[in-house]
């Protein structure tokens, strides 16, 4: 292979394409034969995807010599040339397709990185003036006369400045690098012929980057104007969906220039009816991560949208779901049998639940029950977590030692909670920032052990802050050490290796804080936090974007998914959400509910919204964020008929009482715990 590949640069640096390339000129028509036969020897067949002439496992060591042949044969006027610059176009994109990062040098060379970045900017520039920029202009100004062989061929385009794009990037981070620079890079710092970074490509390659915004720009300025003259009431023109994908190439390109990302940023920025509506369209299948750095202006619906996407599409079909037969009484048990151990994919159509001797199924059980299983996980009788002293809805694993056996029991964990993401069920449950940012696998600081331990917090912080002359008195008595829990009985482990014997003092405590830290937030939790990833991504489309997950998101948008809105309900926006059937609002049992209803605690009125919906906590953009109203239905029975509902359908089914205390007396009944979670039928 080494020999092979060395052939092949003599040939390239003997000038052996500028030799054929001369040859094609030639007026002797065997010598020109000649000439295209030779070329064609380094080419790819496209109906065999194998080489002409070499092996398709050593023609990836034939890109320097396919790229110069491409710069040769670009501007070519006969029907010859041209047909040989497609060709060998097409044979340089695919091989391109097939190079990893981490070959690149094998497979170009001795290539320079400057003879790349000029031999592939101008495929960029080329895709971007004749096609790009065309096609884009085309979208925002007729997207009802775009056609299907239209979008496919912009789609094709795309691709293809993808691929040029990616590795345009790569040459150039490399030439950066090789002279001492890094990324991003100001393109003032390369000004001057004399500055060995400068190459003109890079500067032109910043053009295309600022044309391509600039376009962009205009397109999502004639969405906006379309969605706001529409009233938001129009079909969606599959065409639009490509400013996305165009977006999504000029993301990558922005890390390249300092004003790269606040020059996309500014895009998102100005038009985000456009962006959230583009993205509350985007189908599953591809990664959308990257649209959650520019969260500024995605809104919550959007947001949850592309967390949601990371997720297999539950079915409607009843047939396709997976079923499980739940008994009240011993629900935490079943529900980890029937969950913990059967395989992942019999999970990704979604779930029908049912419990045993009741007659409800559907959405609103589902609701319910993942409600429950979420608050026995964590429970305090469970022990699996512990609740953040000063927000006791927000959880992270209890660092107490645990059998071997029980590590499962996170698993378990992890396939609830991204069951209930995947089904946009708020369970009224929160993750702390040091379980979190494992899941990322980011490092922790001080600051982020603030909500899980405040007296730790505040120890480490004073410890930091002491006088150095006093940390140095040894006043404190600190060594390398920490005292833990194993199994009812305390021991000291040290930090490090002798830790025992290593005091505390002002130029030690920073990494006597950090390893204390790592100790008592990572070390002692970390075998289940990889349980409960591992569950999490059992759930996921691919389990590989579990990490990215985590790490595209913020705390504060797992929190809008998982939390909801733990704030008292407002009586105004749910009465603005709520549909009369049988009755009108000005009826007098309208109004007495309602005056029932404002004088519950928080609590009640939770148990109840919970009675009527299997909702406890609503989204955080409130009763405008559940799929559709409430209704209060008319129905007929004596004044003894409790209410019931249809949680499916969020309908309350209300008799004909008689008195406001009548009403009060029967809601104050259905909103204790025990009937709120199992009267309602569906």
């Amino acid at each position: 292979m080494k020999k092979s590949m060395e052939e092949l640069l003599i040939l390239d640096d003997g000038c052996l394409p500028l030799l054929l390339a001369e040859l094609l000129k030639s007026s002797i028509k065997e010598d020109k034969e000649i000439a295209k036969e030779c070329v064609r020897l380094f080419l790819i067949d496209p109906k065999t995807n194998s080489g002409v002439f070499f092996p398709r496992s050593m023609q990836n060591q034939c890109a320097p010599i396919v790229l110069t042949f491409c710069g040769l044969f670009r501007k070519a006027t006969d029907e010859d040339g041209q047909q040989l610059y497609y060709s060998c176009r097409q044979t340089l994109v695919s091989i391109l397709k097939s190079i990893a990062f981490s070959n690149r040098t094998r497979y170009f060379g001795v290539a320079s990185t400057a003879h790349l970045i000029v031999g592939l900017y101008k495929f960029v520039r080329e895709i971007v003036d004749v096609k790009l920029l065309i096609r884009l202009k085309s979208i925002y100004q007729s997207p009802a006369s775009l056609s299907t062989c239209d979008l496919r061929s912009l789609r094709r385009d795309l691709q293809e400045f993808s691929l040029f794009s990616l590795h345009l990037l790569a040459a150039i981070e490399d030439h950066l690098r090789e002279k001492g620079l890094s990324l991003p890079v100001n393109l003032d710092d390369l000004e001057g012929g004399n500055n060995p970074c400068y190459l003109v490509e890079i500067f032109q390659f910043h053009c295309e980057f600022s044309r391509l915004v600039i376009n962009l720009k205009r397109g999502l300025r004639c969405l906006e104007e379309v969605i706001w003259n529409a009233g938001g009431k129009f079909k969606f023109n599959t065409g639009w969906s490509m400013f996305l994908s165009v977006l999504k190439e000029l993301h990558s390109i922005s890390k390249l220039y300092s004003d790269g990302e606040e020059c996309l940023s500014a895009a998102f920025r100005e038009y985000p009816l456009a962006i959230n509506y583009l993205i509350r369209h985007l189908k599953r299948g591809d990664d959308h991560l990257w649209l959650l750095k520019y969260d500024s202006a995605i809104d919550f619906g959007s947001r949850r949208h592309l967390m949601v996407m990371m997720f297999p599409e539950v079915q409607d079909d009843n047939e396709k779901l997976y079923k499980l037969l739940i008994d009240r009484s011993s629900l935490f048990k079943e529900s980890f049998e029937l969950i913990a151990h059967v395989k992942p994919k019999s999970l990704h159509s979604g779930l029908f639940v049912e419990f045993k001797d009741e007659v409800a199924t559907g959405h609103g059980v589902l609701r319910e029950w993942l409600l429950l299983v979420c608050q026995a996980l964590f429970s305090p009788e469970n022990s699996l977590f512990l609740a953040c002293p000063e927000d006791r809805h927000r959880f992270f694993p209890n660092p107490a030692q645990l059998k071997p056996e029980q590590l499962n029991l996170f698993g378990f964990c992890g396939r609830v909670i991204a069951l209930a993401v995947m089904h946009k069920v708020q369970v009224g449950i929160a993750l702390d920032r040091v379980f979190f940012l494992q899941l990322a696998e980011e490092e922790l600081s001080l600051e982020d052990i603030r909500c899980a331990d405040p007296i730790m917090y505040r120890s480490c912080k004073q410890i930091l802050e002491m006088d150095a002359d006093f940390v140095d008195s040894d006043a404190m008595g600190l060594t390398f050490v920490r005292e833990i829990e194993d199994f009812g009985s305390r021991k000291t482990v040290e930090l490090c290796p002798g830790g025992n014997n290593i005091v505390v003092n002002s130029k030690n405590r920073e990494q006597y804080v950090h390893l204390l830290i790592q100790h008592l937030f990572v070390k002692s939790i970390s075998a289940k936090v990889a349980y409960f990833a591992r569950g999490f991504a059992d759930i996921l489309c691919k389990r590989r974007l579990a990490k990215s997950f985590f790490q595209a998101i913020d705390l504060k948008g797992l929190d809008f998914a998982l939390l909801g809105d733990d704030t008292p309900i407002l009586l105004k926006d749910w009465k603005a959400h709520t549909k009369y059937e049988g009755y009108r609002e000005t009826d007098e049992q309208i109004c007495w509910f309602w005056k029932v209803v404002e004088g519950m605690s928080m609590e009640q009125q939770r148990e109840l919204l919970f009675f009527w919906t299997s909702v406890k906590y609503l989204p955080v953009n409130g009763f405008s964020g559940l799929p559709y109203p409430l209704t209060i239905y008319k129905t007929s029975g004596s004044d003894e008929r409790l209410p019931s509902a249809h949680t499916c359908f969020f309908r309350l089914s209300l008799p004909h009482y008689l008195s406001l205390a009548i009403t009060q007396q029967h809601l104050s009944f259905i909103c204790q715990r025990h009937v709120g979670c199992s009267f309602g039928f569906v």
